[in-house]
């Protein structure tokens, strides 16, 4: 049930409603923000709308709207007007303001025009998704993310850790579950700005290789190793993991791809790392997850202007492909919290950096992953989104190297 709209909203035509002392209020500037909602009614046309400049918020910094999301989402049941509602609307406001508008320039196209590009989750297509999102700006990254360029959820000892500190405690706590040793092998899925290869290479004389999508990542990966003298350990390449041909690896991990990669496409992934590791060893998957394992596409704000093509679903149905794969599963733990705090930490980054940061990739694309970020956290916060590692082995005839008890410490 819908309650009273928790702050002021004002529009271009002087109508005002909800009270007048709230600390937020929600402006609609332009007559083409109007038409972003009506045409798009949902996540999608408020995106559009606020990307765009249309549709303000004030009371909050653009970097970080936390506050003021969460104060609408606690109040708010946004659903899709009835066709009752869609007539009274025409005829109040006329065709015209009916008629679709190109949307800003940072919005991929729908899953529909994407169908040009290959069939989802083909080689072309993931490069092209990753691309989009990963290649926008490692001087962004830079500042968002912080030093240690770790684009996924950290491990906070306490609620006071640094990001920096829960960002190698991630990594640490990874190495960890693993087992590593010096001289072993790593293979790193996803790997990103290679954060994980380089701790591998640098803290527990491992033999790493990361695999990346984005040339953008690979590149910056490939000189921080130089830089760090790890150039006998550690090897970042701009490759789909499905071309990693070397096999026998002690320790496979993946950080943050099973989202990228579709739901489907899971028992392959799962068969393909069974047949990169070596007998007895493990594998560490860390990924986003649904609260529950009941599939539903991503909602449209995230498809087109965050994660095109992006796929959740919950642990269990991850899990249980892993154990399909042939693969025995000896840990699951849940993090939720700690991308909750993550996301915070990166906000407020944007924050802190934001006119850097809008100089660098323009004031549309900042404000979209403000948005995305904020909104995020609440998702975390709520439990409609979670944060899982899975730790399984490679057992063959029962034997999987694997103690009595776990030996990594939390």
């Amino acid at each position: 049930m819908a309650h009273p709209l928790p702050l002021r909203f004002t529009a271009f035509d002087g109508s005002a409603s909800g009270p007048e002392d709230s600390p937020y209020r929600l402006h609609l500037a332009t007559e083409r923000g109007l038409t972003y909602l009506l045409t798009a009614p949902g996540d999608l046309g408020f995106g559009r709308a606020y990307v765009a400049g249309d549709l303000e918020l004030h009371g909050v910094h653009p970097g970080d709207p936390y506050e003021a999301l969460k104060l609408v989402q606690s109040h708010l049941s946004f659903r899709r007007p009835t066709p009752a509602e869609v007539a009274r609307i025409v005829r109040s406001l006329g065709l015209s303001r009916l008629r679709p508008v190109a949307p800003p320039p940072q919005e991929a196209p729908s899953r529909l025009r994407r169908v040009v590009d290959g069939v989802r989750h083909s080689l072309g297509r993931d490069a092209e998704a990753i691309h989009y999102h990963y290649d926008v700006s490692n001087a962004f990254y830079e500042m968002v993310l912080g030093p240690s360029m770790a684009y996924t959820c950290a491990v906070f000892p306490t609620a006071e850790t640094s990001l920096e500190d829960a960002q190698a405690e991630k990594f640490d706590l990874v190495a960890r579950k693993l087992d590593l040793k010096p001289g072993q092998r790593l293979l790193d899925l996803g790997c990103g700005w290679g954060g994980m290869v380089r701790h591998a290479a640098r803290e527990y004389g491992v033999h790493a290789l990361g695999v990346t999508l984005s040339r953008e990542q690979a590149t910056w990966a490939q000189r921080a190793i130089k830089e760090e003298g790890l150039d006998h350990l550690a090897e970042v390449r701009h490759m789909d993991y499905r071309h990693v041909e070397e096999t026998g690896f002690d320790a496979i991990s993946s950080i943050g791809l099973t989202e990228h990669i579709g739901v489907k496409n899971y028992p392959a992934y799962f068969a393909f790392i069974e047949d990169r590791l070596k007998p007895q060893g493990r594998l560490l998957n860390h990924c986003i997850t649904r609260h529950d394992n009941v599939y539903r596409p991503t909602g449209a704000f995230l498809d087109r202007y965050v994660f095109p093509d992006g796929e959740l679903i919950g642990s269990g149905r991850i899990i249980a492909d892993v154990q399909d794969a042939g693969l025995e599963v000896q840990h699951e733990e849940n993090l939720r919290p700690h991308y909750a705090l993550t996301l915070k930490h990166w906000c407020q980054n944007l924050v802190d950096n934001w006119d850097a940061c809008v100089a660098e990739v323009g004031e549309g694309t900042a404000r979209v992953w403000g948005l995305y970020m904020a909104g995020s956290r609440i998702g975390f916060e709520r439990n409609d989104t979670q944060l899982h590692h899975v730790l399984a082995t490679k057992t063959v005839d029962g034997v999987s190297d694997y103690p009595l008890r776990p030996t990594w410490r939390v």
